[in-house]
């Protein structure tokens, strides 16, 4: 991997991922992230969308296409990779799978206190 292949970012686009990956490396549910619904974008959304945060913040998301529209897009600003020729795949595969007349999956609650 050469040094012309990374995406140059902002301090704090960097400061963000850092603080992301040590929250994530700390979780007790590392590797243990539930996988989205089967689609033609499933894979290219969980890359893009699980460097970053759990698939537990996508399956909670209850929103309409024009919200994640802008959710996209947010992302894509705070530095998701996504591909412009993937951006209305993402938008259409999370628009229908996770609508706003949809109930969103429960969260599941954890604690690091062990029962006894």
């Amino acid at each position: 991997m050469s040094f012309s292949s990374f995406r140059p970012c902002s301090l704090r686009q960097t400061a963000r991922a850092i603080a992301l990956a040590l929250l994530a490396a700390a979780s007790p549910l590392r590797g243990q992230s539930p996988d989205l619904p089967a689609g033609s974008a499933q894979e290219k959304v969980r890359t893009a969308c699980t460097e970053c945060h759990d698939s537990r913040i996508i399956l909670q998301q209850r929103l309409s296409k024009p919200s994640w529209i802008k959710e996209v897009d947010k992302m894509i600003k705070w530095g998701a990779v996504v591909d412009a020729s993937d951006r209305g795949a993402f938008i259409d595969y999370l628009s229908i799978n996770f609508p706003p007349d949809k109930a969103p999956d429960p969260a599941e609650r954890t604690s690091s206190v062990r029962k006894k």
